[in-house]
């Protein structure tokens, strides 16, 4: 059954109808990424109304939907919502602004829109446990991730400002085949690797930093992410202790993964191993780690106030970090896929300490 015929299975009626607007839904749904268009769903056929930019291509690719020439959509629309008699058509909450839904509520005037949170509890229902060719994807996005940091370790010198580096892994990561990158690429040194998301900047790299990366590749859309710290030249025991202490709450993290677990729990576990190395729970502000597919933040969390529990086939980040302000900081992440019995770590790249 594909994702459009999921969806129609689960309408209540004949008289319900869904309609589909955000960018990653549509790509969802009809396995086709484009920055306008709107899915309609009804229990009969399912429509991709779309502009002339992308109404060749999607002719060509979409499978799921009869793909419809967008010309005027309030008509369009109307005449589809009126062919198949829907009285009461679902839009996604998650993703639809007040704005959006006061014209189309203007538009659409003869029909119920149902602005509760129906669709997107449904679609998020779907979206959070990956099939094994949205794992593939992933994996291949991953993989590309890790070679482009193999060239960086290789050609990366001291000499490098934090946005050179940035620049360089993200070049390479384009250059092994990644369509995009998943966010900002994140190259933080020394002090500035203190900031958990901090921007790129002219700073060189000195002796005694430490250089957090955080990147990701994008390969059909679907997203990887990592994070390695690594010490430029020799680094203080300070450092060093501060170090493994990330390192062991990330692997103690992924050893709790497993279905059937609270994503507060998992999050407990790293915090735990952090404040058994000497308080340093203190310094971890973040949550330990978010799903990642078509979306680089997406469900489920693993955090302090999250209600995910895990199942099989969704992938998940395990990323503690400790940042000391105004000194340095510490951040290990990896993505792993949650199996029947525990979990399966898709980063492959190695954990301990690398000097450059």
């Amino acid at each position: 059954m594909s994702n459009i015929e999921a969806l129609q299975a689960k309408l209540p009626d004949e008289a319900c109808g869904a309609l589909i607007t955000s960018d990653v839904s549509r790509r969802y749904f009809c396995g086709f990424k484009s920055s306008a268009g709107v899915i309609l769903v009804t229990k009969e056929q399912s429509y991709l109304i779309i502009d002339s930019r992308y109404f060749d291509k999607a002719k060509q690719r979409v499978t799921d939907c009869r793909v419809i020439l967008l010309e005027d959509m309030r008509t369009q629309l109307s005449e589809l919502l009126l062919k198949h008699n829907i009285r009461r058509l679902m839009l996604e909450s998650d993703y639809m602004t007040l704005s959006e839904f006061a014209a189309y509520k203007e538009q659409l005037h003869f029909v119920e829109l149902d602005a509760t949170s129906w669709l997107s509890d449904f679609i998020w229902g779907m979206r959070i446990i990956k099939t094994d060719d949205e794992v593939k994807l992933i994996v291949k996005a991953q993989r590309i991730a890790e070679k482009a940091f193999e060239r960086l370790v290789d050609n990366i010198h001291r000499d490098m400002t934090e946005k050179q580096v940035a620049a360089l892994l993200n070049y390479y990561m384009m250059d092994l085949g990644a369509d995009d990158l998943s966010f900002e690429t994140i190259a933080a040194s020394g002090v500035n690797s203190a900031s958990p998301h901090a921007v790129p900047t002219d700073k060189k790299l000195q002796e005694g930093d430490f250089l957090t990366l955080d990147f990701g590749a994008a390969v059909d859309s679907y997203h990887s992410d990592m994070t390695r710290t690594l010490a430029v030249g020799t680094i203080s025991p300070e450092q060093e202790k501060l170090y493994n202490a990330v390192y062991y709450a990330n692997l103690d993290g992924i050893k709790a993964v497993r279905p059937g677990i609270n994503g507060k729990v998992v999050d407990s576990v790293a915090r735990a191993t952090l404040a058994a190395w000497g308080g340093y729970d203190k310094y971890f502000g973040h949550g330990l780690g978010h799903g990642v597919g078509l979306e680089i933040h997406e469900q489920p969390t693993l955090s302090q106030r999250s209600r995910s529990m895990l199942k099989p086939g969704m992938i998940v980040t395990v990323e503690p970090g400790a940042y000391i302000s105004g000194k340095f900081g510490v951040r290990i992440e990896d993505m792993v896929v949650v199996t029947e019995n525990g979990c399966d770590n898709l980063t492959k790249s190695t954990k301990n300490l690398i000097h450059i």
